[in-house]
Formats: structure tokens, C-alpha cells, sequence
């Protein structure tokens, strides 16, 4: 049983590190909203959730490290490492995503649905 969750908080942790750290193109529902936009916020709102989306993933791997950097020093084991770099990721994740855009940002996007 023990093997078993090694290997599973083993592989929880390399699928987190394995993320690409900047964010290149938008979905097709980020897309579609920058095509309703205003002629002339397209750009600024393509500019936005792009950063918004590469914000998200900085703070993802940022989360991911300290919380894993904390279990292992706490003294914990695999699983616990794995557990907490998962909350880490979740956290820093939601915190990049929201602070990652700037008051100008904030309001293209809000005006732009």
C-alpha cells in the first residue's frame, strides 16, 4: 500500500513540475472573447488574459515549490510533500491569477465580457 501511494504523490509531483512556465496562446472561449471586444481593446484584452493566464502559471510552480519546500521541512514524508505542493499550486495558482494584471488591465477586461 505504502509503494502505491509513493508512486501516485511521485507522479502528482513530476505532472506539477512538468508545467510549461508561460502561458504562449488563449483557449477558444479567451479567443471569442477578445473577437466580441471593441475594435479597439482587442489588443489590450488579448495583452491582459494572456498575462492574467501566465500570472496564473507563475504562481501555479511558484505554489507548487514552497509548499513542497515547507512539507519537507517540517518532516514530512513523500505523500505529504505531494499533498501539500498540491495545495501550494491551488493557492498560488488563484493568487497569481489574480494579482498578475494591473488596475488598467482590470478595467479592459471588465468592460470587455
Amino acid at each position: 500500500m505504502t509503494k502505491v501511494k509513493l508512486t501516485v504523490s511521485g507522479l502528482v509531483l513530476l505532472s506539477l513540475l512538468a508545467t510549461p512556465a508561460t502561458a504562449k496562446s488563449l483557449s477558444k472561449k479567451e479567443e471569442a472573447r477578445v473577437a466580441r471586444a471593441a475594435p479597439q481593446d482587442q489588443d489590450d484584452v488579448r495583452y491582459c488574459l494572456l498575462k492574467r493566464k501566465k500570472g496564473g502559471k507563475t504562481g501555479a510552480i511558484a505554489g507548487t515549490a514552497g509548499g513542497a519546500g515547507v512539507a519537507v521541512i517540517a518532516g514530512g514524508g513523500l505523500a505529504e510533500a505531494a499533498l501539500a505542493a498540491g495545495a501550494g499550486a491551488l493557492a498560488g495558482h488563484t493568487i497569481g491569477k489574480g494579482s498578475s494584471t494591473n488596475k488598467a488591465c482590470d478595467e479592459v477586461l471588465a468592460r470587455n465580457k
